[in-house]
């Protein structure tokens, strides 16, 4: 079964006065044996999708006239995955609920403290370096043993990141020895990397961090700029630690967190009342930015046979008819 996304342009639902697509302006849909089913969401922030704004009817000619006619449906286009699946280990919108995202992902939430843990150690040492070096425009090249330190212990934990996706994938080295950025690359648009973007929030001065921007399948090391630093500062500190820059080093520890909302979900990180997400909260504010609906989840929807024929909102979360996701492995 194959949803659509499409724009919202209209609201009709009976009842309703307030223009829900103008706050929820993207849609996304699909048929059942019986009904239409549409979900609203949000084209801001992290897209969420709100499961509890679920409009079905009673099916009666095609889908896409139905969501032209009723929701004023523009830009209409398939989803990638199929509803109700979803790839192990890489988070989609429609994923909010920590259940949700715990069965689809196939994660768990020992393992998601255990990455907050190492997370939060990145974040202080950063914030410890704030302490004497302020970051601005004039400071963001600025280098010391300090920021060299926490470089290699960023870099060298997002590498236990993109192993993760490796073993996931069966992939083996490229060199049959070590994996390489060669192979690391590969996840690049798998893991849809380039769609967030984080800020600095008490430094407005500072540009919106984007680690993966530029990394790209030609060159895959140089093209990923802080890592390479990593590796010239870590294997030839001489002639290279000037790499061992405050900016390579805020690009090192945002991919990091880029790489803990891939795997677990960026709502616990800034919506939990911990520790972790204080310090997050403190210094960071994200999005997504460029991304692509069509690789976006949608939840399977079991409707009962009495279910009613007419246009209705309703929230099939809480009423216990959504299936679990059918998770498949990541393919590179």
């Amino acid at each position: 079964m194959i949803g659509i996304t499409y724009k919202n342009t209209k609201t009709i639902l009976p009842g309703w006065v307030d223009p829900v697509h103008l706050e929820h302006k993207r849609g996304y849909a699909y048929e059942t044996d019986t009904h239409f089913v549409h979900m609203y969401g949000r084209d801001s922030g992290f897209y969420i999708i709100s499961i509890g704004l679920t409009a079905i009817q009673k099916k009666n000619g095609s889908l896409i006239d139905w969501v032209k006619n009723v929701f004023g449906a523009e830009d209409i286009e398939n989803l990638n995955l199929e509803v109700g699946h979803s790839i192990k280990g890489v988070w989609r919108p429609a994923l909010y609920y920590y259940s949700d995202t715990y069965q689809a992902l196939e994660v768990g939430e020992n393992e998601m403290r255990l990455s907050e843990y190492s997370l939060r150690l990145l974040v202080q040492k950063l914030d410890e370096i704030f302490l004497y070096i302020e970051p601005n425009i004039s400071s963001l090249n600025t280098y010391s043993h300090k920021t060299r330190e926490l470089l290699i212990l960023a870099c060298t934990e997002v590498e236990n990141f993109w192993q993760y996706y490796m073993t996931q994938a069966s992939v083996s080295p490229q060199n049959r020895r070590n994996y390489t950025t060669k192979d690391y690359v590969k996840i690049l648009d798998k893991l849809h990397l380039k769609d967030f973007e984080f800020i600095l929030k008490t430094y407005s001065g500072i540009p919106s961090i984007k680690p993966f921007e530029n990394w790209e399948v030609g060159a895959p090391t140089t093209s990923l700029f802080w890592y390479d630093a990593y590796n010239k500062t870590k294997h030839d500190r001489d002639r290279h630690f000037m790499q061992a820059t405050l900016i390579n080093c805020i690009n090192a520890v945002v991919a990091n967190l880029i790489m803990h909302c891939v795997k677990f979900s960026p709502f616990p990180m800034f919506e939990q009342t911990n520790t972790f997400s204080s310090m997050i909260n403190q210094h960071f504010g994200a999005k997504f930015t460029n991304c692509s609906p069509s690789t976006f989840y949608l939840h399977k929807i079991n409707l009962p046979a009495n279910t009613r024929n007419d246009l209705f909102v309703f929230d099939p979360h809480k009423s216990g008819y959504t299936e679990p996701f059918s998770t498949q492995l990541l393919s590179l």
